[in-house]
């Protein structure tokens, strides 16, 4: 199955290609440097804004640091009106950087390699960020206190806004079973910065622990992280389930990404796509279980957080002997 960006360009990459040379994607080289600039401090009481553009802390390698693209963006804010001459960098937006990868040093960043959200944007301002910050590939708005998506079939969906470019992010994921990069479209899926412990993997790690070649149910599965983790760790089959269609779409893309050939469906039945080793649905899980003729060994229920888990629980025991809720 060839999947392609939603934007047209080559964003999406086999996990493989990503992580070559990972470790050096966000160092700084020998002639970079940083603008010693105070993040709780008006950024025009810093530096003459006049004098930030493309050059503004820039380096012949083609990277800048973090702070010196934040100040970028913001005076851009501060020029639209979106932002008044009191902004500090603290304020401005929150900085999602591609591949996120867990790192103990601010990252110098090269071409589009950071999405941005604020809840402040408008589309004009958004436009001329993408245009003039060649580090930014897509600028969102939205509330980063909110959680994109959905948290059950009774309740209505919320995503965040794509006012420019392109929100396709790569977030790197360390499994005991080998590393995992997961692609998510922003807007749609849920925020996750990344660290170098996943508490997600470490609880599914001692399930896993108890089966050789377990069947796998991944009840609400997002992007795919926890069933393509069964899938590394040696899963016998996962089956991949979510009611919220773009987390599908992830899915299906993280798997191909991953190295797990996917296979739309040509049925009528409910199956989405297949694998050697594995099904995708999107339904509800109650009606999951009149469409999966199978008993399970684990079965994941992995929840938006303050949700009851109770109903799924419940429903995921009917399919498989052991739930374990993440």
């Amino acid at each position: 199955m060839e999947i392609s960006c939603k934007c047209g360009n080559r964003c999406i990459k086999p996990v493989s290609e990503v992580l070559k040379d990972i470790d050096l994607f966000y160092k700084p080289c020998n002639n970079c440097k940083a603008e010693n600039i105070k993040k709780f401090s008006p950024l025009a009481d810093q530096i003459n804004l006049d004098k930030i553009d493309n050059s503004f802390g820039s380096c012949k390698c083609g990277k800048r640091h973090l702070d010196v693209v934040m100040s970028h963006v913001l005076k851009i804010m501060i020029d639209e009106g979106i932002k008044d001459r009191k902004a500090n960098l603290r304020n401005a937006c929150v900085p999602l950087v591609t591949p996120g990868y867990p790192i103990n040093s601010v990252p110098y960043l090269s071409e589009d390699s950071l999405v941005i959200l604020s809840s402040e944007m408008d589309k004009n301002c958004a436009e001329k960020i993408v245009k003039e910050v060649g580090e930014v590939k897509g600028v969102l708005k939205g509330d980063i206190r909110k959680t994109v998506g959905i948290k059950d079939s009774d309740s209505n969906p919320h995503v965040y806004e794509l006012l420019a470019g392109c929100d396709l992010r790569c977030d790197i994921i360390q499994t005991p079973y080998g590393t995992l990069g997961i692609y998510k479209y922003q807007h749609e899926i849920h925020i996750e910065f990344p660290r170098v412990e996943f508490p997600k993997i470490e609880t599914l790690e001692k399930a896993l622990k108890n089966y050789d070649r377990p069947a796998v149910l991944d009840c609400t599965c997002g992007p795919g992280t926890l069933g393509i983790t069964c899938l590394k760790a040696g899963a016998r089959k996962v089956t991949f389930n979510d009611i919220w269609n773009p987390a599908i779409e992830a899915t299906l893309i993280n798997l191909e990404a991953n190295g797990f050939p996917v296979n739309p469906s040509d049925s009528e039945d409910e199956l989405i796509a297949s694998g050697d080793k594995f099904e995708v649905y999107s339904m509800d899980i109650r009606k999951l279980v009149s469409s999966v003729d199978e008993e399970f060994d684990i079965c994941i229920v992995d929840t938006f957080p303050g949700v009851d888990t109770t109903e799924f629980v419940e429903t995921a025991g009917k399919l498989g002997k052991n739930v374990v809720v993440i």
